[in-house]
């Protein structure tokens, strides 16, 4: 017996995770499946659709699983491309997530903030770091807030403050000196100048840009991760020791 099609979402009106965005009074509809990965590409970590999109077409009405039209999708999304499309809808759309998503969401959010913690500061007096349940004791005492939409990076900087009244923490922290080609520079350099503390920035004659960052060591395999893959590897950064 044949099946309905695969993009008709039959039994999940409950579960799916829509982008939508309205354009010219026309509904563009993307179902994710992974809600995290999508998010941080909107903040403008690379990242390829497909492993954040759960089927890579553009709805009209996903959880009825009508297609938009090809010519409005091309007439209000520039593009006939259904994965660039896509990324358009992900980048300026509204998320509309289940209760349940958010709930995990929030709890993996919050796992990750904690990890973060334990792998990135230490006991001021003993150098060492701090368990993870210790880590998660004190967040309860403090009544920490997890935002599930909000970057680990940008909510550390705040929780940390809050943890500093129950628990002892030192971050250690990286230096780091970047030049970029020109052929990328304004694209690598707005990746990250909106995500870390960068400073001393110099734009130099033949198109590169100089800067410098400064921030705690566990974001440093994203900052190398995101200058290499939008520079094709051709960043050059050197670590100053602290």
């Amino acid at each position: 017996m044949v099946g309905p099609p695969q993009h008709v979402f039959i039994k999940e009106r409950v579960s799916l995770n829509i982008v939508r965005l309205r354009k010219g009074g026309e509904t563009f509809e993307v179902v994710l499946k992974d809600p995290d990965l999508a998010l941080e590409f909107r903040k403008g970590k690379p990242a390829d659709p497909s492993d954040f999109l759960k089927a890579e077409h553009i709805y009209e009405d996903a959880k009825k699983g009508e297609l938009a039209s090809e010519d409005l999708v091309k007439k209000w999304l520039g593009t006939e491309d259904e994965l660039e499309a896509a990324k358009k809808i992900v980048k300026d759309g509204e998320f509309h997530l289940t209760a349940e998503q958010k709930r995990k969401m929030s709890e993996e959010k919050r796992k990750k903030i904690i990890n973060f913690i334990h792998m990135n500061s230490v006991d001021p007096k003993t150098r060492l770091p701090h368990p993870a349940t210790r880590i998660e004791l004190a967040m309860d005492q403090a009544k920490v807030h997890v935002d599930a939409f909000q970057s680990v990076p940008e909510q550390v900087k705040v929780i940390s403050e809050k943890l500093k009244a129950f628990l002892p923490l030192s971050f250690e922290r990286i230096h780091l000196k970047v030049r970029v080609p020109g052929q990328y520079a304004g694209q690598a350099y707005g990746a990250v100048k909106g995500k870390y503390n960068v400073f001393n920035e110099s734009w130099n004659n033949d198109g590169s840009v100089d800067f410098e960052i400064d921030e705690v060591a566990g974001a440093k395999p994203d900052i190398f991760d995101i200058l290499n893959k939008l520079t094709n590897g051709m960043v050059e950064i050197s670590e100053e020791k602290k």
